[in-house]
């Protein structure tokens, strides 16, 4: 998947959820993630949260890793889930 696919990709994920990348920069630095599938045939599960909830992360049921190949099919497709871990600021 080449670099404008992936950005492009995660262009409409962010507007699907409200978000521009501009938002998403200031963040960044104060979020952790885990990528990765529950099992074989699932959606990719990306799982993000405010690096003061990183200890909740290891409550929850463990990903596998997926492949490059398998996370940009997964994002071509749409079967790409997005779960908040912890609290969320107002």
């Amino acid at each position: 998947m080449s670099e404008a696919d992936l950005n492009q990709l995660v262009g409409e994920a962010l507007s699907r959820g409200d978000l521009d990348a501009k938002t998403l920069e200031a963040l960044a630095s104060q979020l952790v993630w885990r990528i990765g599938r529950t099992s074989d045939d699932g959606p990719v599960v990306v799982r993000v949260g405010f690096a003061t909830s990183a200890g909740l992360f290891g409550d929850l049921p463990r990903l596998k890793n997926a492949t490059d190949q398998e996370l940009g099919d997964a994002a071509k497709e749409g079967n790409v889930r997005v779960e908040w871990v912890g609290q969320r600021s107002s």
